[in-house]
């Protein structure tokens, strides 16, 4: 349909009135210059008020983002929502997922590790703000790997140049203990099972920073050693129904995973615990176990100073009476490596003020306690690489390579030569 007047961009005089996505334009024909333009309402806020807007402005704040970034938002969102996180963190998460999808580093990144990259912000954001939060709770949020969301994590750190405290033990023990389901009477948890939350937490957190001071968590990880602690410090608080109760039992009625490594853990740490014991005069007269050790927590955790102390001392004479001044340990003599004392290789009694105690752990990191079975075969050299077969015998390997007459004529035979 024409109209009247005239385009201010040519002077052309066709202009014609042309209805795009049900809205009336007038249009030059001559050279596409659009006069003027419906009134449409928006999809978003000004919807809200009836307001009209014009076409330009009709696509509105959600459209103008991109999908990937409207699919984080949306992730960083729900994930605030399902941890109840404050509504400050959740604006700092969207802030970092929107200056990472701006960096070319993560343009060319597979849609599954786009789909992990505000899972990392939230991480990012929680760890900043000293709000206990794990990378495995993330990842079964996500159904994610680790690994690949460790490699994710990694990358916007370092893109970002972002500055993310490591979280503390304690942090995590009273982030891990938070999940159990015993601290509430329900129909699985018996009521000899139910425990006070600060009396479990406190003594976790002793027995964990004794597991740290002897070594057993130096290179492990840490969510198997916090489950042993909580294991013997419940079973510590109310020994006579807990006793019989076993880690597997122990992990279903909190409700939380059995990590494979924490019967090891558990192991080590009832191994600690009975050297310590061995050092308590009021202890040395019962024959504790692994089983019975368990009631006499609350004592070796309130004197864990003095008997850590005295094991060392004590560790310390013991290796100096197997090795007295003057004497040499077999193979001294070539310059080669002392073997450690018998002291430490297999527990022995204690010498001196507690030769009436029981036997002491060595005090060592694990990796010496336990050395590998079967020693890393060492690289191959670059001459064993090398060689072809071609190589000339030496005059000391001649002599296996010549025979007699008798031995060729006797090789001819068998082999029916002439």
């Amino acid at each position: 349909m024409a109209a009247r007047g005239r385009c201010p961009e040519c002077g052309s005089g066709s202009l014609v009135e042309d209805a795009h996505y049900a809205q009336q334009q007038l249009v030059c024909a001559a050279c596409g210059c659009v006069l003027s333009e419906g009134l449409l309402t928006t999809t978003y806020t000004d919807e809200e008020h009836l307001r009209e807007v014009a076409y330009s402005q009709s696509t509105g704040q959600k459209e103008q983002q991109s999908r990937c970034l409207q699919r984080g938002t949306r992730r960083v969102q729900d994930l605030c929502k399902v941890l109840q996180l404050p509504a400050a963190f959740e604006e700092t998460a969207v802030s970092y997922l929107q200056r990472a999808l701006q960096l070319p580093a993560f343009h060319l990144a597979s849609l599954e590790k786009k789909e992990l990259l505000g899972g990392c912000c939230v991480f990012v954001t929680c760890r900043q703000r000293n709000w206990p939060l794990t990378m495995g709770t993330v990842c079964s949020l996500l159904y994610a790997r680790q690994e690949l969301f460790a490699s994710v994590y990694l990358s916007l750190q370092r893109e970002l140049g972002l500055s993310v405290p490591a979280l503390s033990l304690a942090d995590l023990v009273t982030t891990h203990l938070n999940s159990f389901r015993l601290f509430q009477r329900t129909a699985d948890v018996p009521t000899p099972f139910l425990e006070d939350k600060e009396q479990l937490l406190a003594r976790t957190m002793g027995l964990v920073e004794l597991a740290s001071e002897t070594w057993l968590v130096t290179g492990r990880h840490p969510v198997p050693i916090v489950t042993a602690a909580a294991f013997l410090a419940w079973q510590s608080l109310q020994p006579g129904p807990r006793l019989s109760c076993p880690l597997a039992r122990f992990c279903r009625l909190a409700g939380v995973d059995l990590p494979p490594p924490a019967h090891l853990r558990l192991k080590e740490l009832l191994e600690i615990l009975l050297g310590m014991a061995s050092q308590l005069s009021w202890l040395r007269s019962f024959n504790l176990d692994r089983r019975t050790v368990v009631k006499h927590i609350g004592d070796l955790l309130q004197h864990r100073v003095f008997l850590l102390r005295n094991a060392f001392s004590q560790q310390h004479e013991d290796e100096q009476q197997d090795t007295t001044p003057g004497q040499d340990c077999p193979g001294q003599g070539s310059g080669s490596p002392s073997p450690p004392p018998v002291a430490l290789q297999q527990g022995r009694p204690l010498a001196g003020r507690g030769q009436h105690a029981g036997t002491l752990r060595p005090l060592l990191p694990p990796c010496l306690i336990h050395p590998r079975k079967r020693p890393r075969a060492a690289a191959p050299s670059a001459a064993a690489v090398a060689l072809t077969g071609d190589e000339p015998i030496s005059d000391s390997e001649i002599e296996q390579y010549l025979r007699s007459p008798e031995e060729i004529r006797a090789f001819r035979k068998a082999k029916g030569w002439p």
